[in-house]
């Protein structure tokens, strides 16, 4: 598996850590004094490990600035839906709803980026959307607005991931945190005020948990799209989903029925498969169907062999009709 995949599978990990607690704020905090908080702590990470060469002064010095600008609205823009996901509908629904992003990301990464996807991806990422489907259920369950919101989220993600894509290479890596940490906190801030409330000091320290989380996961994001095409990146996130099952049902006492399992072990093993590279798919194919010949080829000589072993004269004669010869009795 290209060390990409396993920087990007670290990245989702920690960030789930960090989406447990968010969806902990659910009625005690606003959606935009959850995005300033964690956003605000989310800069430890990238002081802690900034290059010699990085200067906060020249985080706005950029390359590619239209692209980075776009991808950090989109980034904004998916990160405030998504909290707001988070804290109305349960977590494996919301993960389920946002893992519609990699299809989005290979139609953009097959008309912008000029990347080559495979029909076995296309069909993969269709089973992907099926299983989406088995999970959220529209037409046979009441839906909630956190579920338009976690596909909004999912579109806007698809955008970012794309766009950092095509820039990470060209800037920075601090300048790529830095640009979008300061929009994250502008926004939010100014829109957290109308409703604004001093959060108690358990609140602030789950904050200050769920910002670090986030900020390292979006280091690691960061390294990861350096690595590999962005059509591989996004299906890592499907690793989220066991970590969304499991602090759901440890902590909110959230469990999926049992045909939403089946639609969640749909979406991950298409999320799976789809990381594995194809060449990697045919020859583990190919593998599997010449082991598949090897240990059926001792079973046909020995069959042959032990028809070779019996004399004629041990087989019994087939009856016949009435007036036809045996041969073997001419």
């Amino acid at each position: 598996m290209p060390v990409g995949v396993l920087i990007a599978l670290c990245a989702y990990a920690i960030y789930s850590c960090g989406d447990a607690i968010i969806k902990g704020f659910a009625g005690h905090l606003t959606v935009f004094e959850i995005g300033f908080f964690t956003a605000t702590f989310s800069l430890l990470p990238a002081m802690m490990t900034k290059q010699a060469d990085e200067r906060w002064r020249r985080t706005f010095q950029l390359n590619r600035p239209w692209l980075v600008h776009l991808r950090s609205v989109c980034a904004v823009c998916s990160s405030i839906l998504v909290t707001y996901a988070f804290t109305t509908i349960p977590l494996a629904e919301v993960y389920s709803i946002v893992f519609l992003a990699p299809v989005f990301i290979t139609v953009i990464s097959v008309v912008v980026l000029k990347e080559h996807v495979s029909a076995q991806r296309w069909l993969l990422l269709f089973a992907t959307f099926a299983g989406v489907l088995i999970v959220v259920r529209p037409g046979f369950r009441e839906l909630h607005p956190g579920h338009l919101a976690a596909l909004i989220a999912a579109m806007f993600s698809s955008i970012n991931t794309t766009v950092l894509r095509r820039v990470s290479s060209q800037e920075k890596r601090l300048n790529l945190f830095g640009v979008l940490t300061t929009y994250t906190i502008g926004v939010n801030a100014v829109l957290m005020l109308p409703g604004f409330h001093l959060p108690s000091l358990e609140q602030f320290a789950l904050a200050f948990i769920a910002g670090c989380t986030g900020g390292i996961g979006q280091l690691l994001f960061i390294a990861a799209t350096r690595r590999i095409p962005a059509s591989q990146v996004a299906p890592t996130q499907y690793s989220q989903i066991i970590w969304a099952m499991i602090y759901g049902a440890a902590f909110y006492a959230e469990f999926p029925d049992n045909i939403a399992l089946i639609g969640l072990a749909v979406v991950v093993t298409a999320g799976i498969l789809n990381v594995i590279p194809d060449e990697t798919r045919w020859r583990a194919v190919r593998r599997l169907t010449a082991l598949r010949r090897r240990s059926d080829a001792p079973t046909v000589a020995a069959a042959a062999n032990d028809l070779e072993a019996v004399p004629p004269t041990a087989i019994p004669p087939i009856p016949l009709p009435a007036g036809e010869m045996d041969i073997r009795a001419a």
